[in-house]
């Protein structure tokens, strides 16, 4: 039974740049065709829990006046660098398509409040809680159908045992699904850099609004009834066994290449793409005669010219991919699955843009199709657990969004070691199925 968090919202406010005679950053931004197609998905809500030991600063007292003071201050200075993180995305009745914009009166939503949860039971990767339980920490962003806020924040303070810092972003301006490890929209190119205005398709089927156009994220929500969360390490180690194994099974395979097609992407994020998927299938049981995953690719490299570094905005790509179930539930399901992603992947050599008119629509379609729709959250590369405000790294991390959404959420791991932490979901004798398969299987490894 979940237990009761009590939140009491101690201040709501907003939290603005400072005044600057000679700002750094754009005041309104155009959104791109790859801005685009996440414009009405869910928002991506991510909570950070820090534990403070040390007695000087974890009162309630202290936190008032030291801590909070400190996190508020930090926040106005960087948003001077990224003023659009302070803006809305609007889209007023007269204009073809949406753009993010800042006015002087606009900052981020900063909501203040303590709780008497169990900071511990919370933050600890070994309890099975309600997923429902992180809720009353994440704020909300506000949203009409001509207007809606890029970021909020919450801090929550948990008296004598830490606090939490919950962020909502906003889909379309600050992706949380590929390897940049920010998309805010700095538009400082250094070196060539191929624009794309060109791929700027019409603004396709955001009905519901006023002429026919909205901002409203879509309700794509997972039933949470009875879900809990759960988070497993997959180390370093186990990652490069993982990768042995498969070598084994592919040279094992190789007089039979008819039937096997040929293993070329290893990555960890393959590997442990393909681990996971394989032993959520069996552990959900699934009756579907196809099973499908959609992940995120990073598409800056792949143009040509490739797009630089130094450039932050979107610029990654759904990859879909479907395999038999037979097959993924069978002895090889580690293999099938990294067969699939292997050539979803490889795909995208035959272009990048590919169909991308229909990007948007068939994203809801696919939703529509599968009755569990398989998919990747987050990114290792955010380096999530490097976040230290001054009083150490993260005890953990959750991404909050996918108790809706169902997705696999991966970051780095909080040991350090290079290993990935893989973030689910479930009903509880899902997560209870999977987390015997996961285990056991590692251990076999």
């Amino acid at each position: 039974m979940a237990q009761q968090n009590a939140v009491e919202i101690v201040e709501v406010c907003k939290v603005a740049p400072p005044p600057a005679a000679n700002v750094p950053s754009p005041k309104s931004l155009p959104l791109t065709f790859f801005d685009i197609r996440w414009l009405r998905f869910p928002p991506n809500e991510r909570l950070l829990f820090y534990e403070v030991s040390t007695p000087n600063i974890s009162s309630t007292c202290d936190f008032f006046h030291s801590i909070l003071p400190r996190l508020k201050h930090s926040l106005s200075l960087t948003l001077l660098h990224f003023l659009p993180l302070a803006g809305n995305i609007t889209w007023p009745p007269t204009s073809p398509k949406p753009g993010v914009e800042y006015a002087e009166s606009d900052g981020v939503s900063l909501t203040v409040a303590t709780s008497n949860a169990d900071f511990h039971r919370l933050s600890d990767t070994d309890v099975f809680c309600e997923a429902t339980e992180h809720h009353p920490f994440i704020p909300k962003l506000s949203a009409s159908h001509v207007r809606v806020a890029v970021l909020a924040l919450q801090v929550t303070f948990f008296p004598n045992h830490g606090f939490s810092i919950g962020i909502t972003m906003h889909h379309a301006v600050l992706d949380v699904a590929a390897g940049a490890k920010s998309s805010l929209r700095q538009r400082s190119y250094r070196g060539p850099c191929r624009s794309r205005n060109d791929v700027l398709k019409p603004v396709a089927k955001y009905i519901d609004g006023p002429d026919n156009k909205s901002l409203v994220p879509w309700e794509v929500y997972k039933d949470q009834l009875s879900s809990v969360p759960g988070t497993f390490q997959m180390p370093r180690e186990k990652i490069e066994n993982l990768r042995k194994l498969v070598h084994v099974q592919k040279m094992a395979n190789k007089k039979d290449s008819e039937q096997h097609c040929p293993i070329t992407h290893l990555s960890t994020f393959s590997l442990t793409c393909a681990y996971a998927w394989a032993c959520l299938a069996r552990a959900e049981e699934m009756s579907d005669n196809k099973i499908a995953l959609i992940f995120a690719v990073d598409f800056r490299s792949r143009f040509e010219p490739p797009i630089p570094t130094t450039y932050f905005g979107n610029c990654i790509g759904g990859n879909f991919t479907v395999v038999e179930r037979e097959a993924l539930l069978g002895k090889e399901g580690l293999v099938v699955a990294l067969n699939a992603i292997s050539e979803a992947i490889r795909g995208l050599e035959k272009g990048l843009l590919n169909g991308a008119e229909s990007w948007v629509p068939s994203s809801m379609d696919e939703v529509k199709t599968f009755p569990r729709l398989y998919s990747v959250a987050s990114s290792p590369r955010f380096e999530v657990y490097r976040t230290d405000f001054g009083w150490g790294r993260p005890k953990k991390v959750d991404v909050i969004s996918i108790d809706r959404t169902g997705a696999i959420s991966l970051s780095d791991n909080r040991n350090g070691d290079g290993g990935v932490e893989i973030g689910l979901v479930l009903r509880k004798h899902h997560m209870e199925a999977f987390a015997s398969l996961f285990t056991v299987g590692l251990e076999s490894l």
